[in-house]
């Protein structure tokens, strides 16, 4: 596997060994031992989630104050806009975001260590993602950001005059200057 560092230094995009030919192809998408030995990480997944969006569907941005979950993404049917941002108060990439485009096509995956807020933009007709955290979804701590937030900037890929669509507790996320940091 190739593993790349992004602006916030320990968030990475993974690219896995695909193995192709006439009636295929073939990739392991996760193996405990390549992942350590590649990324330095030793991690324990505790639970896999499978979600299905709709275009511009827009989720996050997530993070739990206790129990923070690391999280290895990646998309199986369509693609998305991943976007991970530094809420560490400690952090020297603090405030900061960092955006990758994972599709069923580029196979890539993020790996979002714990510490940061996360959510995507569905760019496709439809999109399944799929993630591995490294704790268990803690709703009572869960926190979200404004995805919208000027202090973060994010430049999420939306058409021009093409709103997202977004659940009621997305679109209360907290502004930057009052969202809860780690």
């Amino acid at each position: 596997m190739q593993v790349t560092t992004t602006a916030i230094h320990d968030v990475l995009v993974i690219e896995p060994k695909v193995f192709g030919d006439e009636r295929g192809w073939f990739t392991e998408s996760f193996n405990a031992n390549d992942f350590t030995e590649a990324t330095g990480l030793n991690v324990d997944f505790v639970q896999d989630n499978h979600s299905f969006s709709r275009q511009w569907t827009l989720r996050g941005l997530h993070y739990q104050m206790e129990k923070s979950q690391g999280k290895l993404v990646r998309v199986v049917a369509g693609s998305v806009f991943d976007v991970a941002v530094d809420i560490r108060k400690n952090s020297p990439t603090y405030g900061k975001w960092v955006g990758v485009e994972l599709s069923a096509e580029n196979h890539k995956q993020m790996w979002v260590p714990a510490g940061l807020a996360h959510g995507f933009l569905v760019l496709s007709e439809t999109a399944e993602f799929l993630y591995k955290t490294t704790d268990y979804y803690h709703p009572q701590s869960e926190a979200c950001l404004a995805w919208n937030d000027p202090h973060l900037a994010i430049q999420w890929p939306l058409p021009q005059g093409i709103a997202p669509n977004m659940n009621a507790k997305d679109s209360a996320g907290l502004a930057w200057d009052i969202a809860p940091k780690l």
